[in-house]
């Protein structure tokens, strides 16, 4: 997948450098990427589960769905050849590859190279609060800048709660320049 993806976005933007290539490279090839084709393609449905995983929403969640993806790429690679999986892959990824923003870092990265072209101290996140049962849990989570800023995000990890809370505190800092 990592290939196909690569040889797709090069020939979108031929003169674009390694740096501006990488973040578009890995918005289109993470777990979240391959989670939403999955949710695309209703992939959880078919999917033969634990009654454990079955019962505390496997087939809606973001780590099932993108190993299943990665492991039906992986079946057609073996049954088809490298060309099958291409064209799946080309065809599964179009609208993400033609669309995926030609800055495509990830908020948390933005929120922290905004802070240091302005010479301020790295974003602090803090745990805020964790609920909600142990397979279902929802993080509180709260980024802040030395000059006071902060807001708080929550999501089903860690992860996304950061990220929900960096890119809701660089749109503030937009609106308010």
């Amino acid at each position: 997948m990592g290939l196909i993806v690569a040889e797709a976005i090069a020939k979108q933007d031929p003169n674009a450098s390694e740096g501006k290539l990488a973040p578009r490279f890995n918005a289109l090839v993470r777990k979240e990427a391959c989670s939403g084709v999955a949710q695309e393609i209703d992939l959880g449905l078919v999917l033969k589960l634990g009654r454990s995983e079955m019962i505390t929403g496997g087939r809606r969640k973001n780590a099932v769905l993108g190993d299943a993806m990665e492991a039906v790429l992986a079946a057609i690679y073996l049954d088809g050849g490298f060309q099958a999986a291409k064209d799946i892959i080309l065809q599964l990824w179009e609208k993400r590859i033609s669309s995926v923003e030609l800055d495509a870092r990830d908020s948390k990265t933005r929120l922290q190279e905004w802070a240091q072209a302005r010479r301020l101290e790295p974003p602090v996140y803090t745990l805020i609060d964790r609920t909600g049962p142990d397979h279902s849990p929802i993080f509180n989570i709260e980024v802040e800048l030395k000059t006071g800023e902060k807001v708080s995000a929550q999501a089903g990890n860690k992860r996304d709660a950061e990220q929900n809370a960096a890119k809701m505190l660089l749109k503030i800092l937009k609106d308010n320049q």
